[in-house]
């Protein structure tokens, strides 16, 4: 199955646009193509949330880090103010998906 992105009218891709790819693209009708791209996304939420990976074959992985606590300062004033320790979400593209970018940029430079 090939998806074609022409429709696209923005350079950023929403859940709307791939809610309507799945019903033009594949069938679905719209209130069950917008379900599945909810499920989809709130199951890679609900397994962040709970400190797991998320992996995703041939695209990368969603990973959770523990950052420290450490000083900061106010670029305004230059004061002091230390910076809590929080968890934030990293994403590592997978060598496939960085090669079909390479393959991509390649043929666009040409």
């Amino acid at each position: 199955m090939n998806l074609s992105f022409e429709s696209l009218e923005t350079p950023a891709l929403t859940k709307a646009q791939l809610a309507e790819l799945l019903f033009q693209q594949i069938g679905l009708n719209k209130r069950e193509s917008k379900d599945m791209i909810d499920a989809f996304f709130d199951l890679i939420a609900q397994k962040l949330v709970a400190g797991e990976d998320v992996k995703i074959s041939g695209f990368g992985n969603f990973q959770i880090r523990t950052k420290a606590p450490r000083p900061g300062r106010n670029p305004r004033t230059g004061e002091a103010i230390p910076i809590q320790a929080r968890r934030v979400v990293t994403f590592h593209a997978s060598q496939k998906l960085k090669e079909h970018i390479q393959g991509l940029a390649a043929v666009e430079l040409q």
